[in-house]
């Protein structure tokens, strides 16, 4: 990449530099955990610090690596560390040597309460409900959970059609950490123009809940200068497994801003400030927008950070902050 390129602006300083599909956890006694894809694609990773700026120099480690042959063997992609029904758990997707493209979604399992420092056990792929034929029987990624009146929900995408697929983003109730307990529902397809640019793509699914509302943000398009942003939003006493019960937005909620030098924002997550007031969001971007070659295997998408505003209507709403790191 030629630096003469990366034009850095008052807002795109990143926290952490060349770490993509970014995810934070704020634990219940206020410590951060973070992990995110490396650009080598080989390995799982995480950080932990008593605030969010700590984890920008805190020590990274690795706690999975990549197999040497067969399923998990490339392409491990965008880490999520959760703790769900009382454990640790980190849900991540991979790919096969033999198959690159045959990316299915994995689970680990933290073995003790420290997951800085007891040691992680494969649990194998994700498990679909029994009566479920459909779910990670192709490209499957980008999963993630969350709980809500009592229930867990598991949100991913999946490729679907022949030839150049679609990505879809499906949802369904867990029963366990692994395992599914009803049925895919297709959530959102990519309908419009800037969900469709170089591929059919909605992934990344993220979600926050306010005010009695649940908003679903997700990414759509390829990775390049085009990747955005778009949401869905559902009421927290609807049924999360009825589509028609979500609301999709006719725009992306957050996109390229050339004036500020941001390039190809997307899969995020949301956490809380250090004082658990503000809303987060923690995405990556690029500081520049020509990208040679393909840009999924450019390095430079680093992990940055923009407070959530809630707007009189109860919607979050996304602009770039100015950076002060």
């Amino acid at each position: 990449m030629d630096k003469k390129q990366i034009r850095l602006t008052e807002y795109n300083q990143p926290l952490i530099e060349q770490r993509a599909d970014p995810y934070v956890y704020r634990h219940t006694d206020g410590k951060y955990y973070f992990t995110a894809s490396v650009p080598s694609y080989d390995r799982i990773v995480l950080r932990s610090a008593e605030t969010l700026e700590g984890l920008k120099d805190a020590e990274e480690i690795t706690v999975w690596t990549k197999h040497e042959s067969g399923p998990q063997s490339i392409h491990i992609w965008a880490p999520e560390i959760h703790r769900i029904m009382g454990r640790w758990i980190i849900y991540y997707a991979a790919g096969d040597m033999d198959d690159i493209w045959e990316i299915r979604p994995y689970v680990l399992e933290c073995q003790g309460d420290d997951p800085m420092k007891d040691p992680w056990k494969e649990l194998g792929m994700m498990q679909a409900a029994p009566e479920d034929e459909f779910s990670f029987h192709d490209f499957s990624l980008d999963a993630t959970v969350f709980e809500n009146r009592g229930s867990w929900y598991y949100i991913w995408a999946e490729k679907t059609g022949v030839g150049k697929k679609i990505s879809n983003l499906y949802i369904a109730r867990m029963e366990t950490p692994n395992r599914l307990e009803t049925v895919q529902v297709l959530l959102t397809t990519p309908d419009y123009d800037w969900e469709r640019i170089g591929f059919w793509v909605n992934e990344g699914p993220a979600v926050i809940k306010h005010d009695g509302r649940i908003f679903m943000t997700y990414s759509a398009s390829e990775t390049g200068a085009c990747y955005c942003m778009g949401m869905l939003y559902t009421e927290e006493d609807a049924d999360l497994l009825d589509p028609a019960q979500w609301t999709k937005l006719r725009y992306p909620v957050l996109k390229t801003d050339e004036e500020k030098g941001i390039y190809g924002p997307g899969h995020n997550s949301f956490v809380k400030s250090d004082d658990g007031v503000t809303d987060l969001c923690i995405y990556h971007a690029r500081q520049y927008e020509k990208v040679e070659g393909d840009p999924l295997y450019d390095p430079n998408r680093h992990t940055m950070v923009m407070p959530v505003i809630w707007n009189e209507d109860g919607f979050p709403e996304f602009h770039y902050p100015v950076q002060k790191r």
